[in-house]
Parts: C-alpha cells; sequence; structure tokens
C-alpha cells in the first residue's frame, strides 16, 4: 500500500471503527483528559537537548519546559519487555513477555516467556476505551506477532504501524517478509514508494487521528516510533545538519554530555563518569573516523526528525484546542543499542550509511555515548539499559512547570497514573479473565503539587541479566556475572561494588530477588 492509499483507507474507516463503542447519553464531560503516550525506541539516556544532549530536539525540549522530567525513571531493558509493561501496568513477565515475541508459527507454551500478551492481563486501551476513550495507536506494536494478538484486539479502535521489530524505515525487505509485517487497523500492508519513510508515516497517522477524533470525547493516543533503532536511515537534509559535528569522537562527546547533565541537575555531581566501554577503543585509535562520524550523524539525524513529527502532532492538537487539556509522556523503551547487525547480510554493498538499502548500526562506541553517563547498554539492567528520559507535559494540570522529579519512577507506573487522572477504576476481571493487580504506581497527586506513593521495591531480569533496587540501594549482575550491590545515592553511575563490604544488605536484596522471581516465574 503506498502512503497515499493508506491516508485515503485511514479517512474513510475511521468511522466505522468507532461504531458501536458509545451512546449519546453515556457520554463524558470533556473534563477529562486525553492522554498522549510517545515512546522512542533505542534512545540514549543524553541524547535528546533537555536531557544534556546537543541533538536538536526542540518540541521535546520546550515539553520538558513547560512540563516536568524525571531524573530516575526506569524502563523494562528492552522493547518488547517495556511495551508490555507500559501497556499493562505489569511486571512484563506477568503479562508473558518476559522475553521477546514469538512467530506464528512457533510453538510457544502460557508463562512468562510466552512471546505475546496473555489474557490475565488488560492494557490501558481496553480499560480507557471501557471508559468511552477513543483508543489510537501509531507505530511499533511488538507484543505479539499473531493477527488475534494485534492492536485492535487489545483495546485499539484504530491502529497503522509495524507490528514486528527492526525493519528498514524505506520498506519491508523481501528477505524479511516473512518475519516482518506491518498492519492498518487488522489490514496486513507493505509500505511502497520514494517518499515513505517509517517515523513521518507513524507521524502522519498521529495527525489524522486527532484531526479525526471526535471532540465529545476523551482519547488516548500511543505513538510508539521506531527511531532511533538500528538500520541507521534518514533523509539527506537531515543527515546534513550533522555531518562533521561528531569528529570530535565518542571520549569528548561523553565528557560533555556529562558536564551538561551535572549543569542542568539531572545528575549527581558525585557520581563519577563512568569509563569507556572497555570494549571501546580511545577515539584517537580509531582508523574510520568519517564513517563513524556519518553513523553518528544518521542517528542524530533519526532523533531529530522524531522531534520534527512530535512537533507536527503537537500542533494537530494545537490545533483542535486540544493541547491544554493533553497529557504528554515521551520516554525510551531502554537505553541505547550496541548491537552490530552487519551478521544480518541485509546490507546492499556500494550503499552508503543512511541510505535506502543500507543496514547497518551505530555500535557500541555510540551506543556508550548515548548511555552517559552510565555503564553497559540495552539487554541489561544496569542503569545504561534502563534509565530513561522522562517527560510529562499537561498544561491544565502540571503545576510545578520545569520542575525536576527525582522520585523513582517506573515505566510500569503510566496506566495506574492515567487511570487516576481518568477518573477509572483498574479492574478485577475482563472478558471472564482475572485480572491481575497493576505492579505501578500512580503519580498522578504529582502532577498536581502532592504527594504520592513510591515504589517500596523495583525488580528486573531480562536475558539472565537482573536487578533489585530497594531504596538507595541496588544489587544488580550481568548473565554471567557475580551480583553486584552499589549506594545509587552515592554512585549511581555503578562504579564501586559493595557487596563484600556490605554483604548482609547483598544477601538480603538477594533474597527478596529470589522470592520475586520464584513468585513470578522468572527462569
Amino acid at each position: 500500500m503506498t502512503r497515499r492509499e493508506f491516508m485515503r483507507v485511514g479517512a474513510t474507516a475511521t468511522m466505522a471503527a468507532m461504531g458501536g463503542l458509545a451512546t449519546a447519553s453515556e457520554r463524558t464531560p470533556r473534563r477529562r483528559p486525553n492522554f498522549l503516550i510517545i515512546l522512542a525506541d533505542d534512545l540514549g539516556f543524553s541524547d535528546i537537548g533537555c536531557y544534556g544532549g546537543e541533538i536538536a530536539t526542540p518540541n521535546l525540549d520546550r515539553l520538558a519546559g513547560n512540563g516536568i522530567r524525571f531524573t530516575h525513571a526506569y524502563s523494562a531493558a528492552r522493547c518488547c519487555p517495556s511495551r508490555a509493561a507500559l501497556l499493562t501496568g505489569l511486571n512484563p513477565h506477568q503479562a508473558g513477555m518476559g522475553g521477546m515475541v514469538v512467530q506464528p508459527d512457533e510453538a510457544s507454551s502460557p508463562g512468562p516467556y510466552q512471546g505475546y500478551l496473555n489474557n490475565r492481563c488488560i492494557t490501558i486501551a481496553e480499560v480507557l476505551r471501557e471508559a468511552n476513550y477513543s483508543t489510537y495507536m501509531s507505530g511499533k506494536w511488538h507484543v505479539g506477532e499473531a493477527p488475534e494478538h494485534w492492536p485492535r484486539r487489545r483495546g485499539f479502535d484504530r491502529y497503522y504501524g509495524l507490528i514486528s521489530g527492526a525493519s528498514s524505515y524505506f520498506e519491508i525487505l523481501e528477505e524479511e517478509r516473512n518475519r516482518r509485517s506491518m498492519a492498518l487497523d487488522d489490514t496486513r500492508i507493505w509500505p511502497e514508494g520514494d517518499h515513505f519513510y517509517m517515523t513521518d508515516a507513524f507521524t502522519d497517522f498521529a495527525v489524522q487521528c486527532i484531526k479525526e477524533h471526535p471532540e465529545e470525547k476523551p482519547f488516548l493516543l500511543y505513538l510508539a516510533y521506531t527511531a532511533p533503532h538500528w538500520p541507521l536511515h534518514a533523509w539527506p537534509e537531515d543527515i546534513a545538519k550533522y555531518r562533521g559535528k561528531y569528529l570530535k569522537g565518542w571520549d569528548r562527546l561523553r565528557q560533555e554530555r556529562y558536564e551538561r547533565l551535572v549543569n542542568m541537575g539531572i545528575i549527581d555531581p558525585r557520581w563519577k563518569l563512568s569509563p569507556r566501554d572497555p570494549e571501546v577503543p580511545p577515539w584517537d585509535d580509531v582508523p574510520d573516523k568519517e564513517e563513524m562520524d556519518l553513523r553518528m550523524a544518521v542517528y542524530a539525524a533519526m532523533i531529530d526528525r522524531m522531534d520534527q513529527g512530535i512537533g507536527r502532532v503537537l500542533e494537530a492538537l494545537q490545533a483542535r484546542q486540544l493541547a491544554e487539556n493533553t497529557v504528554v509522556m515521551f520516554l525510551s523503551d531502554n537505553g541505547g543499542c550496541h548491537e552490530d547487525v552487519r551478521k544480518r547480510n541485509l546490507h546492499k554493498p556500494g550503499t552508503r550509511t543512511g541510505e535506502r538499502g543500507s543496514f547497518v548500526s551505530y555500535g557500541r562506541p555510540w551506543s556508550n555515548a548515548s548511555n552517559t553517563p552510565f555503564r553497559l547498554h540495552k539487554h541489561w539492567v544496569h542503569e545504561g539499559g534502563i534509565a530513561t528520559p522522562f517527560i510529562v507535559h499537561w498544561p491544565a494540570g502540571v503545576k510545578r512547570k520545569g520542575d525536576l522529579v527525582h522520585r523513582i519512577t517506573h515505566i510500569t507506573d503510566i496506566l495506574p497514573t492515567c487511570l487516576e487522572l481518568a477518573g477509572v477504576n483498574y479492574p478485577r476481571t475482563y472478558r471472564g479473565n482475572d485480572i491481575q493487580p497493576t505492579v505501578g504506581k500512580s503519580f498522578a497527586g504529582l502532577l498536581r503539587g502532592g504527594r504520592v506513593e513510591t515504589h517500596d521495591r523495583l525488580y528486573w531480569e531480562h536475558m539472565g541479566n537482573k536487578a533489585i533496587r530497594d531504596g538507595h540501594w541496588k544489587l544488580v549482575a550481568t548473565k554471567t556475572g557475580e551480583w553486584e550491590l552499589y549506594n545509587m545515592q552515592e554512585d549511581r553511575t555503578e562504579l564501586e561494588d559493595l557487596s563484600t563490604r556490605e554483604p548482609k544488605r547483598a544477601a538480603k536484596l538477594l533474597r527478596a530477588w529470589e522470592d520475586w522471581a520464584h513468585e513470578t516465574g522468572v527462569v
């Protein structure tokens, strides 16, 4: 389907998709807020301007300046688990997404790693639709590949996007079509044409949903960009803005970002900048500096284009006079990604990074810079893998605009916060199934200037990497490594392991993690 065809089909299908949701007598007053949840993919902690980055993100920066920024917000370490946690307010294992998705032709057993959302969870779209909200999604789904697990089966009135994980931004490659798919509502589609670009297409559909939204109802719009996930693809004019800016190298870039983070008050100056990743060479020793500059320039261009799209969505809200009472949330699904994708053999010889036909990632060195000041990357549950920027903007509700919030916050908190703001109760049953209680903690009161309940403990496990955070203390281990203990108040960059100095504390936290793992079914 071409981009023009997609827009035409979307326009004609909207009212049919809305049918049967509510009668006039059931409509709720407009004072209930709308929700716009924007999720970036593999964006590092310090990539955007309002979190110390040099990449141009004026629209996100304005949201932060007129909203609030969280300094201790956490994801679930990787795309599938984080999306499940955001949608359900549950630990991803509880929702069946402790690991990654499975293909429709792959056998999967019910349980924490079944590879799609189970029937013992309820999505934010399902809850809000029951409360007479219109529910829209544009972007990457990645919590169920089979059609019976697609967004329209989990509460969304309208959907356009990438059902699967990473893909070319210009097309779905022929050799990938057995593992990658896009959809418009319930229909599988394939993007075509020289003007198609994934990020722009997601923005287009989000804008369309806002333009066509019936004004008598509130709405949820979940905008899940794939940017800046590999492969590195961007428009030439966006790349040109950044060419040559990264010839300074990753060592200097990390130091500059660190200093800005300290000056902004986002990180404590007691937290030292983590050393360069041990698998990354010094910039001075890099032979192909021009190519490495290009890779980071394309990555920056992808974030720049996403921010441009966010600006268009915000303009659409303003044009409909919906901006004042729309709660906008922005975050990333995990830290920057270290992966080298050359082994996929999808890069066409003779193409340059960023062009159609290229298929490369920016790699471990730049990921290390994206995650400044922290250690490690996506997949891991050290801070570099799970710390995320988190912006909340709500003109009608946020009392202290421009504030930094140091409350420990988790991606599971989004669902209960939205439900509280909407005046909606979390259900005990749905469609005949018992629903697990949410583990997220609402921060709705915080937006209004009050106090809120905080997490006693947070737990993580993904691909054998595991952690528990209890107040200022964090016990963490890689899949093959020993448990490490850190005082996060003094050392959030995880440089001084205190496990041998505080063995009783480490043992207590380990027992708590093991109890949680046993109850949750963690392998």
